[in-house]
């Protein structure tokens, strides 16, 4: 049965791959340079070259220097309806945690600057790496796991999937795929042809908080490096299909 499954898995992920070469997609990533994409950061951090290209993907690296708050990496357009695809590499090395925020907005004179919205985790860290494709909200007065819901940061082990996968470098240069769609309140992810969220925030994404924030309906893309963090992942093949 667990085969049957994988087998499934990997047949969804090549029908999505196909579906992104079909009329309607567009790619986020030239493979050459940041086109169409900025930093976002304190003050104190932009200097930092934590995200360049290399060997045509996206590569943040902040191995050895934990010296940092958040550096996200901003999409230069925003978006409300969409299907989003990408591929990342995750490495064993790597402590830190990562994500792909939507729906943000970066504020500048909140905390010395803050990107307020909703983010489908990233986290290429054994034992926990299954919180890859749950929801947390960065919203700056929320912060909080939204799906599941939890009260804060906090994500205890037992919520903990039955299957998910979840591949490193070391393992034959594998990639990850990571889908997310959203489609009103309707937030749904598929980490490696597995729905790893299903979730509906109505009342939540649209509520008086995330209004003030302009976030949670419509905004940008950007792919996160968490305060204090070592992290080492690339990200490639970023295509996105409005809705």
């Amino acid at each position: 049965m667990k085969r049957r499954k994988q087998m499934a898995a990997w047949v969804m992920a090549g029908l999505l791959l196909t579906a992104c070469q079909e009329k309607g997609w567009t790619p986020l990533f030239n493979g050459k340079d940041l086109s169409g994409w900025h930093i976002e950061c304190r003050e104190k951090d932009r200097a930092k070259q934590y995200w360049s290209v290399s060997e045509g993907s996206i590569l943040c690296n902040s191995l050895g220097d934990k010296d940092h708050h958040y550096v996200w990496l901003v999409s230069d357009r925003t978006y409300d309806d969409f299907i989003l695809t990408f591929r990342f590499q995750a490495y064993r090395e790597s402590t830190g945690n990562s994500g792909i925020q939507f729906r943000s907005t970066y504020d500048p004179t909140l905390d010395g600057g803050w990107l307020n919205g909703p983010q489908a985790d990233i986290h290429p860290k054994e034992p926990a790496a299954w919180r890859t494709g749950l929801l947390y909200d960065e919203t700056y007065e929320v912060q909080r796991w939204l799906a599941p819901s939890r009260p804060n940061w906090s994500i205890p082990a037992e919520y903990a999937p039955e299957e998910h996968v979840f591949k490193f470098a070391d393992k034959g240069d594998e990639w990850n795929e990571m889908v997310l769609i959203c489609r009103g309140t309707h937030v749904k992810t598929i980490v490696n042809g597995i729905v790893r969220t299903d979730w509906d925030g109505i009342g939540i994404l649209d509520d008086y908080t995330h209004q003030l924030r302009r976030s949670g309906t419509e905004g940008h893309l950007a792919f996160q490096l968490h305060r204090g963090d070592e992290l080492k992942i690339r990200f490639k093949d970023i295509m996105i299909k409005e809705l």
